[in-house]
């Protein structure tokens, strides 16, 4: 006979692994998952990417409220893609950091496990990356060198501040300030 109704347990009473923030991960995992088996990975892409554009806006103008300027220097552009992804619960810190670029690591995908083979949702990190850069530095370049959506045990993420040889050189994402 089931424990369950052996102890006359109620369902609120059951251990189930159900919780909101779980659940709104499943869902943008099968939603995700749905978009790329009936449209593709580069229109699922597509898609994301103005999502992330527009989450990008609105987090950058707050970020930009708080610090009380119209615009982020590069140290605080650095600043606020780490911060930004801690508060959702991301890994991501600085590798590497000149006047060109910024090379972002990360052991912590705020989808946790549900990112693996998903990597369109990596063009949320992308477009946010790259709307907030673009926006404060008028260019940005975004290169998803490593993804844990495509099963490396780690991200690494380059974040070009200026047009140099080595940024052409790399395949990405360009992103300029809307006029």
């Amino acid at each position: 006979m089931d424990q369950a109704i052996e102890k006359n347990l109620t369902a609120n009473q059951l251990d189930i692994s159900l919780e909101r923030d779980g659940f709104c991960r499943i869902i943008i995992r099968e939603l995700s998952g749905l978009l790329e088996e009936m449209v593709g990975l580069d229109e699922t892409a597509g898609f994301i990417s103005v999502v992330g554009q527009n989450i990008g806006d609105a987090i950058n103008a707050e970020y930009k409220q708080k610090f009380g300027t119209d615009k982020l220097s590069p140290d605080q552009i650095a600043q606020v893609l780490v911060d930004l992804k801690a508060r959702i619960q991301g890994g991501f810190y600085i590798e590497e950091q000149d006047n060109n670029k910024i090379v972002f690591g990360n052991t912590k995908c705020p989808f946790e496990e549900k990112v693996i083979g998903r990597p369109s949702l990596c063009m949320m990190t992308s477009n946010v990356f790259g709307t907030i850069t673009a926006d404060n530095n008028n260019y940005a370049k975004v290169v998803l060198d490593e993804t844990i959506a495509q099963g490396c045990d780690k991200c690494k993420v380059t974040v070009y501040l200026n047009n140099t040889n080595e940024c052409q050189a790399s395949e990405g994402r360009e992103y300029f300030k809307e006029q």
